[in-house]
């Protein structure tokens, strides 16, 4: 049986974020193929986590800068080891690649951490993104770690291109990677229109752009709020700071809702979905959650970014508040509109996101590549010089704090 370690950032929690889900699909995946598969990482326990164990998934706590990490997967001896973000890659390839030089090394960017740090340094100082924002420390750390993997989940089309042109990634280094949505399991028909009333917002507080989206509804819910006098705007999201449940105002219905148990049941409750997202990266699991369920959305172009090629968006993408806040009234108020944006999603459902085709694609490149995998390393030359030179540096201050702790 083929063995998988997968060393993740955080616990999973499929329920608080779209990473969470993400990351759930790729294990189940995994499963599927009748492979071990193992969940590893030094987070702490979450009151959100799923129960990986119910899912035929063993799991490890594993610790930073400690040589008992190299025990450990010396013993379990992967066929294939998944980092979850570059971070993992960073704190323990070099380990992996010392105990199990033959495992074949994927990374799961999730989204690219440069990007999204990139577009929140230009909207801090209310300007366009430069190069200089993109090039910065963490892309240079995030760039070199998807050279040093074997292949790497890039969820976005649009980063596929970043990466390719802008960073000069070798495509063959990469695979795309979307979200994984079994279009059985999806409903075919939601609640009608006249069945639903009322906006939400839904995204983890603890995520930088989803606060910042907050902060800007509270902006543009005023311009709806005046021409829909009885709507109200529904927030939710894992994790609300008091901060955050501090701006709940029954009299405007602005209301922060906190944690959905169910973020598809609410979203099929509510009549628009509001997205109005200044800065981010990868894909937006909550513009997905809205098509899956049939719910129209106003959002940016930072928000659709990535979720198709030129085919219509479910809804309307605007980047001026006002024009933001008159489209999201309009589309309220507009039964033939709100019923083509449905469509149109349905349509991107089937043409981006379905699972068999997605899964299928990903478990045939991951064996095309164990079978080559000597060949695919050695054309991979640069991602063999950083192994060489820039990792030294990391391992050697991971043995020293390691030495430090004893």
């Amino acid at each position: 049986m083929k063995k998988i370690l997968v060393i993740g950032y955080v616990w999973p929690e499929p329920n608080s974020s779209a990473a969470g889900r993400y990351m759930m699909s790729i294990l189940r995946l995994f499963r599927q193929q009748d492979w071990q598969v193992e969940f590893a990482t030094p987070a702490q326990p979450t009151d959100h986590m799923i129960d990986l164990a119910s899912e035929g998934i063993t799991s490890q706590e594993i610790k930073l800068n400690c040589d008992s990490f190299d025990t450990y997967v010396a013993e379990y001896q992967p066929d294939i080891v998944m980092f979850d973000r570059f971070m993992m890659e960073e704190q323990f390839s070099w380990r992996v690649e010392k105990q199990c030089p033959d495992a074949l090394k994927i990374l799961d960017t999730e989204d690219l951490q440069c990007l999204r740090q990139a577009r929140h340094e230009a909207v801090k100082a209310d300007r366009d993104m430069t190069q200089v924002d993109l090039f910065s420390d963490i892309a240079k750390r995030e760039i070199a770690a998807i050279l040093r993997c074997d292949l790497s989940l890039i969820i976005s089309s649009y980063e596929m291109e970043l990466l390719t042109k802008t960073f000069k990634v070798d495509a063959n280094l990469l695979h795309h990677l979307p979200f994984m949505v079994e279009l059985e399991t999806c409903p075919d028909q939601t609640k009608s229109y006249s069945e639903r009333q009322d906006f939400i917002s839904i995204g983890n507080f603890r995520h930088a752009p989803n606060w910042d989206a907050v902060l800007q509804l509270q902006k543009i819910w005023p311009l709806i709020r005046k021409k829909l006098p009885e709507a109200e705007l529904h927030i939710y999201g894992a994790y609300p700071p008091p901060k955050a449940t501090a701006l709940n105002n029954s009299k405007t219905g602005f209301l922060i809702k906190g944690w959905a148990k169910d973020a598809l049941a609410v979203m099929e409750q509510s009549r628009i979905c509001l997205a109005p997202l200044r800065f981010g990266a990868g894909i937006k699991g909550k513009l997905l959650e809205a098509i899956i369920m049939q719910t129209p959305s106003v959002t940016t172009s930072v928000g659709s970014e990535g979720m198709r090629q030129d085919e219509p968006w479910a809804g309307i993408i605007k980047d001026d508040w006002q024009e933001f806040a008159d489209a999201a009234v309009n589309l309220y108020n507009d039964q033939q509109a709100w019923t083509k944006a449905q469509q149109h999603g349905t349509s991107l459902l089937k043409s981006y996101y379905d699972a068999k085709q997605l899964s299928e694609k990903l478990i045939t490149r991951i064996k095309n590549i164990e079978d080559n995998l000597s060949e695919h390393r050695s054309n991979n030359f640069t991602g063999s010089m950083l192994k060489h030179h820039s990792m030294a540096s990391t391992k050697y201050m991971s043995q020293w704090i390691a030495l430090k702790n004893k």
